[in-house]
């Protein structure tokens, strides 16, 4: 009736949402074309999969807050961005990175990261709106030059060693 104790060992097993996700990941890495799979780690494509989908949810903020409510753009991208970043940390720390390192420091460093980045993001997108770029695709091409330092400051700075305990830890088990 739901009121089953839960079996955290699924998870330290292989078959919690995090191990499951590692390994769709790492299935995907090895298919990458043209040699691509022996340089992009599998970290990237978890990255790439929940900011994708967290990155569709910004752009339906902006588009309701901008053209439906008329929100000033510059709001409209911090607002969408705002819930996509909290998010993609919880996602990125649970299923890619798979953390166990103190959320709170983690927390606060993310949110200098998202401060540097939310500044550029909003003057790259602002800029090219202004400049007569369509607000969409502005916000889309500062969205990918954010994705990639977004990637970088979650792997080496945010969530720095996960990665190898959990491929270790992958190792032991495997």
């Amino acid at each position: 009736m739901g009121t089953e104790p839960r079996d955290d060992a699924a998870d330290h097993e292989g078959g919690g949402a995090p191990e499951q996700f590692a390994r769709l990941c790492a299935a995907v890495t090895a298919r990458l074309p043209f040699g691509l799979s022996r340089v992009v780690p599998s970290t990237f494509v978890g990255f790439a999969a929940i900011n994708g989908s967290t990155f569709a949810a910004d752009l339906l903020i902006l588009t309701v807050l901008h053209s439906h409510w008329r929100a000033p753009y510059a709001v409209a991208v911090g607002v969408g961005y705002a819930v996509a970043f909290a998010l993609s940390f919880v996602l990125n720390r649970v299923l890619n990175f798979r953390s166990h390192d103190p959320v709170g420091r983690q927390t606060l460093v993310y949110l200098g990261v998202v401060a540097v980045n939310l500044a550029i993001l909003i003057a790259v997108s602002s800029g090219l709106e202004a400049v007569g770029v369509q607000y969409q695709v502005a916000r889309v091409a500062a969205g990918a030059c954010e994705g990639l330092f977004m990637y970088c400051a979650m792997r080496w700075v945010v969530f720095r060693g996960t990665e190898e305990r959990a491929r270790a830890g992958y190792r032991l088990r495997g």
